[in-house]
C-alpha cells in the first residue's frame, strides 16, 4: 500500500487485530505508547481506538439502521432527465454539470425545479449519482444507434512525434479521417474529418466526398469557418490525403503561423484522442455502412453541425492532469472535473468578445435534450429508403 494513501476499513480492522493482544496485555504507559502509534497508523481518533480494542471482537457487524433516503424521487427524476439530454454519460462526467444543466433544461420547460432542488444537485456526491445511474440504466430505454504508410516526400520534411498530453494552450488539434465505403473501398465515398482539440476536448467534424484536392481543402475551410479559436498546430497520421503538396500550400495561406507534425507509422496511438472520438462520436453514429451519394453527404453535414453544437456545448470531458507509476506495470492515473469544451474554451480566454458573445447567444437558446432527440432523428432519417434510393440512382447514372 502507497504511503500516502489511507487505510481501507477492512485493511484498519486487520491491523488492530494484530495489535490487540499486545494492547491488552501493556500497562497503562505501554498503551498510551500503542494507542499515540495506532492513531498515526489508522487516522482513527484515541477514543475510538479505546472503543474497538475494549470490544470483545473486532469483525464488523451489519448496520442494524439503514440510512433515511436523502435526495427523493424528485431528485432522481431531474437526474433522469439530465443523463438522457447528456446522452448517458458516465457519473464523473455528469455531476459536476448537473446544477447548471438543470437551470438549462428547466429554462425550457424540460423539467420543474425549485430551491431544494437545486440545493441537493449542488450538493450531491459522484458515488450517489452512480448509484443512482446503476438503478436508472435497468429501466431506461436508449435511442437506436446504427450500427501507417509509407512517408511520401512531402511528409519526410514534417517532423514525427506526438502533441503531449499536458498542453494546455488550445489550438493544437490531432486530425484523422474516417471511411465510409461499407465493404468496398472502390470508387468515391463519403469520408469523416475530423479534428480534435487536446487541451478542451473540441471537436470538429465535417463529411467530405472523396480525398481530393479539392473535397479535403472544403472541408478544412469549412472547419476553419466554424473554429472560435485559432488553429496552431495540426497532427495528421501519414495518409496522402494530408502530406501533399496542395494542402501543405492551402495550409499556408490560410492559416498563420501554423505547425505541422505527423504521426510515427504503425503508432495509432500518436493520435489517441482523436483514434478514439473516431468510434464515440463517428462509428457508433453511422456504424459502417457504405455511402457514396451527394444526398448523403449533405444529410452527414446536417447531423454533424447538430452534433457540433451538442458536444461542444453541452457534453462534458474529462482531462488527464497527472500519471504516476505505482508498483510494477501499474500507472494510476487523475482526471480533473469534468467540463465541457465551451467552459475549458472559455477558461482558457482564448475567444474574441465576438467569438464569446455568439457561443454566449447559442448556449442560451439551445434545449440540450431537444437537440439530441433532433440529432438521433437525423441519424434515422440518413438511412431513409428515400436516400438510399437516390445514392442508388446518383450511381446509376454516373456509372
Amino acid at each position: 500500500m502507497p504511503a500516502d494513501d489511507e487505510m481501507t476499513i477492512d485493511e484498519r480492522r486487520k491491523y488492530l487485530k494484530r495489535m490487540v493482544k499486545r494492547y491488552r496485555a501493556a500497562d497503562r504507559k505501554g498503551r498510551g505508547e500503542l494507542l499515540k502509534d495506532m492513531e498515526e497508523m489508522t487516522g482513527l481518533h484515541r477514543k475510538s481506538l479505546i472503543r474497538l480494542l475494549s470490544e470483545g471482537s473486532l469483525e464488523r457487524r451489519p448496520r442494524g439502521k439503514q440510512r433515511g433516503w436523502v435526495y427523493g424521487p424528485e431528485v432522481e427524476d431531474v437526474i433522469r432527465v439530465i443523463w438522457e439530454s447528456e446522452d448517458y454519460i458516465c457519473a464523473e462526467r455528469l455531476t459536476p454539470s448537473l446544477l447548471c444543466m438543470a437551470q438549462q433544461l428547466a429554462r425550457f420547460g424540460e423539467l420543474q425545479l425549485n430551491a431544494e432542488i437545486e440545493t441537493k444537485l449542488a450538493q450531491i456526491s459522484e458515488s450517489t449519482v452512480l448509484r443512482l445511474l446503476t438503478k436508472l440504466r435497468q429501466d431506461t430505454p436508449r435511442l437506436p444507434r446504427r450500427g501507417p504508410e509509407q512517408a511520401n516526400r512531402v511528409a519526410r520534411e514534417i517532423p514525427m512525434g506526438r502533441i503531449a498530453w499536458q498542453t494546455q494552450e488550445p489550438g493544437h488539434f490531432e486530425v484523422d479521417l474516417v471511411h465510409h465505403c461499407g465493404e468496398s473501398a472502390a470508387g468515391e465515398y463519403v469520408h469523416t474529418l475530423q479534428m480534435v482539440d487536446v487541451a478542451t476536448g473540441w471537436s470538429e467534424r465535417v463529411g467530405v466526398l472523396g480525398r481530393g484536392q479539392r473535397a479535403m481543402e472544403g472541408g478544412f475551410g469549412r472547419i476553419l469557418e466554424r473554429v472560435p479559436f485559432p488553429i496552431l498546430h495540426l497532427h495528421p497520421d501519414n495518409g496522402p490525403e494530408f502530406l501533399n503538396g496542395h494542402l501543405i500550400r492551402f495550409f499556408g495561406e490560410e492559416i498563420v503561423g501554423l505547425s505541422l507534425s505527423r504521426s510515427r507509422p504503425y503508432h495509432k496511438n500518436d493520435n489517441r484522442f482523436v483514434e478514439q472520438k473516431n468510434y464515440t462520436l463517428v462509428r457508433s453514429y453511422l456504424g459502417y455502412r457504405r455511402m457514396d451519394s451527394c444526398s448523403q453527404l449533405v444529410a452527414v453535414n446536417a447531423l454533424y453541425e447538430k452534433m457540433w453544437l451538442y458536444y461542444n456545448l453541452f457534453q462534458p470531458v474529462m482531462r488527464l492532469v497527472s500519471k504516476e507509476v505505482v508498483g510494477q506495470n501499474r500507472i494510476k492515473r487523475k482526471w480533473d472535473e469534468a467540463k465541457t469544451p465551451y467552459q475549458r474554451v472559455l477558461e482558457r480566454g482564448v475567444l474574441s468578445q465576438e467569438q464569446r458573445e455568439r457561443l454566449s447567444c447559442l448556449y442560451a437558446r439551445t434545449n440540450p435534450r431537444k437537440l439530441r432527440r433532433e440529432i438521433h432523428e437525423t441519424i434515422e432519417g440518413l438511412w431513409d429508403e428515400q436516400i438510399l434510393v437516390s445514392g442508388l440512382q446518383q450511381r446509376v447514372v454516373v456509372a
